[in-house]
C-alpha cells in the first residue's frame, strides 16, 4: 500500500474505542473482536504500511513494521500485574516507529496516538535509561546552541512543545542557575503535537504526519547523536 492508497481512518475506529472504554471487559471484547479487527487493527496496519515510504525518506534508521504482534502497532492488552486499574484493554491505538537498534538500546522514536479524546503525535525519547539520560543531559549542557536550535526554531514551536515529566530539583552535577536547567531537569525528551480529530479521516493523514515529524528532525538528530546511534 502506498501513501496515496490509504484513505484515512473511519470514524468507526474512534467509535469502537469509545465503546471499549465503556465496556472494558474481556467478554465484551471477545464478542466484538471482529469489529476491532475491521475498524481498528486493519486500518492501523494499513497506515503503518503506507507510512513506511515517507519514513524511510526522512528517517531511514527508523522502522515501520505492519505486524499484528511485535511490530509498530502496540498490543491492545494492558499489563495489569502491578496496577490498581485491572481493566484489561487499552482504549487507544498506539503506533510506534522504533529505531532499528531499539531492541538493543533505549533509542528515540516516533509515536502516533489515537483515543476517543483526541489524536497526538510524539517524537523523541520517553523514560530513557540512566546511561542515556546522562548522555543527553551532558549533550544539552555542552552543545547548548544546538539544543536551542532543535527546540526553539520557529518551525518546531509552531507545531510542537516539549512534554513529559521532570525532576523537582536539578540533577546531580548541574547548578540550579544553569540557563538550561529546566531542560536538564527533564526525565523525558519528547516533542508533542496535537492533531485535529477530523484529520484522522482524511486521505492526507499520512502526508500530514510525515510533514510534522520532519519538523522534529533537528531534535531527533540531537538525541541520536547524544546516545551514539545513527539517525
Amino acid at each position: 500500500m502506498s501513501q496515496a492508497d490509504f484513505i484515512g481512518f473511519s470514524p468507526k475506529a474512534v467509535e469502537f474505542l469509545a465503546n471499549l472504554r465503556a465496556n472494558n471487559e474481556r467478554e465484551w471484547f471477545a464478542e466484538n473482536k471482529p469489529d476491532y479487527e475491521r475498524m481498528v487493527r486493519e486500518p492501523a496496519l494499513d497506515f503503518i504500511t503506507a507510512f513506511s515510504k515517507p519514513l524511510s525518506q526522512f528517517a531511514p534508521c527508523f522502522i515501520a513494521m505492519p505486524k499484528k504482534v511485535g511490530g509498530s502497532l502496540m498490543r491492545p492488552y494492558r499489563d495489569i500485574r502491578f496496577s490498581r486499574d485491572k481493566t484489561p484493554f487499552k482504549t487507544n491505538v498506539g503506533i510506534q516507529f522504533r529505531h532499528e537498534l531499539g531492541k538493543d538500546v533505549h533509542a528515540p522514536g516516533y509515536y502516533f496516538h489515537i483515543d476517543p479524546d483526541g489524536v497526538f503525535i510524539g517524537a523523541g525519547i520517553w523514560h530513557p535509561d540512566s546511561d542515556s539520560i546522562a548522555k543527553i543531559r551532558g549533550a544539552i549542557a555542552e552543545q547548548s546552541t544546538a539544543w536551542r536550535r532543535a527546540t526553539n526554531s520557529r518551525a518546531f514551536k509552531e507545531s510542537f512543545q516539549l512534554g513529559g515529566s521532570s525532576l523537582k530539583r536539578p540533577p546531580r552535577g548541574f547548578a540550579k542557575d544553569h540557563p538550561l536547567i529546566e531542560d536538564l531537569k527533564r526525565k523525558d525528551f519528547m516533542a508533542i503535537s496535537n492533531l485535529d480529530m477530523e484529520s484522522l479521516h482524511s486521505p492526507q493523514i499520512v502526508a500530514d504526519v510525515a510533514k510534522l515529524f520532519k519538523k522534529t528532525t533537528p531534535l531527533m538528530k540531537f538525541l541520536c547523536k547524544a546516545i551514539e546511534v545513527p539517525f
